[in-house]
């Protein structure tokens, strides 16, 4: 190793070059800002070597006195022909100085928004007002812009009870009969035992575990006929913060004599579902068995006001949360009446909430009618318990008859 010929770097291990002294042509072409060596072209004859320092009166034969390239041509030639120059570093010298220099990106020019004219914005926002307001989108845009300028200018009405109208009719209903109509496909009969005005009381069964029955009456009520169901709940839905808010302007008030008594005479529709927290949370082997109707409340305020009863039966709420078990001790802790245990709740977590898609009827009675009793037979209780009587077993056996022409859970 200690006699071995030591060859610099860049000599492609010829000896005599790279010795330091002076840097090699292959070097300086590397260094930057050099200039690539025209190449001779094939008509030149050979060049030697230059010497190390050129006379100043000296010119070199294949440049001109500004050390540019001579092109020589043919005599011959006409002007008409170009010479070709076989120099490739010399044109790519030319073509980067001629080419047009190109000003860097900004921000503004980036910006997404920046191209798009007005009126593609104004054209975009009309076709998708168009597929959520349809082709009255106009006036239902104007409308809505109209309610929430009196949403929050406080210009809205609210009654006694907390109701309001409008949240109900455009939020709440505009909500549930989409599920009404195309997950459960309520199919309503007798609607016409409803009366068109005035007070009456709707007495229905109640089912499925979660009271989900109750907000279908309403929507399905409403829709056929234009009237405002006003259920009576009980005192668990107005202790809970946004329920009993939510129930409220829903028009609900508390299941008492007192609400339910001044409801009537005031010539509202009212809902009432007697069986309670014993109908929706009764076994899945116990569906479509009426529970005991409490004490008959219900029909002394519908004595005392006169108005009718119409009987309401509603089949399909029983199979969407199938009750299979219940956690007594859980709901003591939490103050509920019941912990229900499904097929698919508690195993599947929140995906076990979603209703099953059962097949759902509601029919109405024929009205019982209470004006031909006179004042005191709210106090008769032998008279309130046959008319107890009489609109269970009226609502039991249009379950059973339902049941009958029903012909799947699903269809």
């Amino acid at each position: 190793m200690g006699d071995a010929e030591i060859i610099p770097i860049g000599t492609r291990g010829r000896p005599g070059r790279g010795t330091g002294k002076q840097p090699s042509s292959a070097a300086r072409s590397l260094a930057p800002g050099a200039k690539p060596k025209p190449a001779a072209t094939k008509a030149s004859p050979p060049r030697r070597a230059a010497p190390t320092e050129k006379p100043a009166d000296t010119v070199d034969p294949l440049l001109d006195a500004a050390g540019k390239p001579v092109i020589e041509t043919d005599p011959t030639a006409t002007r008409s022909e170009t010479p070709v120059i076989e120099s490739t570093p010399v044109i790519e010298e030319a073509s980067t100085a001629t080419a047009p220099l190109v000003s860097p990106a900004t921000t503004k020019s980036r910006h997404p928004l920046g191209g798009i004219p007005s009126k593609d914005w104004l054209a975009a926002f009309q076709h998708a007002a168009r597929e959520v307001f349809g082709e009255q989108w106009e006036p239902q845009l104007a409308r809505f812009l109209a309610f929430l300028r009196r949403r929050v200018t406080g210009d809205y009405v609210v009654d006694e009870y907390g109701f309001d109208q409008e949240v109900t009719q455009r939020f709440f209903m505009a909500a549930l009969r989409p599920i009404a109509e195309k997950w459960f496909r309520i199919e309503v009969r007798g609607i016409d035992n409803i009366p068109a005005d005035g007070g009456a009381l709707v007495v229905s069964n109640h089912s499925g575990t979660i009271p989900v029955d109750g907000l279908m009456t309403m929507v399905s009520i409403h829709d056929h006929t234009g009237r405002f169901l006003r259920p009576l709940g009980a005192d668990l839905v107005f202790s809970m913060p946004l329920v009993s808010s939510l129930a409220r302007k829903g028009g609900a008030t508390l299941a008492c004599s007192e609400d339910a008594e001044r409801m009537l005479r005031g010539g509202e529709l009212v809902g009432v579902w007697p069986e309670g927290f014993k109908g929706i949370g009764k076994p899945y082997a116990d569906r479509y068995k009426l529970q005991r109707f409490g004490r008959g409340g219900f029909v002394s305020a519908a004595l005392r006001t006169g108005v009718p009863i119409v009987p309401l039966a509603v089949v399909g709420a029983e199979e969407i949360y199938p009750l299979v078990g219940n956690i007594p001790g859980l709901a003591r802790i939490l103050g509920v009446p019941y912990i229900p245990i499904t097929p698919f709740f508690p195993l599947l977590g929140p995906l076990g909430l979603v209703p099953l898609p059962s097949k759902w009827l509601l029919e109405f009675g024929e009205p019982i009618r209470t004006d031909d009793y006179d004042g005191a037979a709210s106090d008769d209780p032998m008279l309130v318990f046959n008319v107890t009587d009489q609109v269970r077993e009226t609502i039991q056996q249009t379950l059973y008859s339902l049941l009958m022409q029903r012909q799947s859970v699903f269809r």
